[in-house]
């Protein structure tokens, strides 16, 4: 069974990247949308690491 911490975090991910591609389609804003998708989803590579450290 998987963690509710990881799959709202994967969910949160896709949300962003979501947000994100809509923002770069309409305004054409990329520096600030590439920050916010690499911060985004960082928080899942994070929490999948804290999982399998000892």
């Amino acid at each position: 069974m998987e963690s509710p911490l990881l799959v709202k975090s994967k969910q949160f991910a896709l949300d962003i990247i979501k947000v994100c591609n809509k923002v770069k389609s309409e305004k054409r804003e990329s520096v600030l949308t590439n920050q916010l998708i690499r911060s985004g989803t960082s928080i899942g590579a994070n929490i999948r690491e804290a999982f399998s450290g000892e």
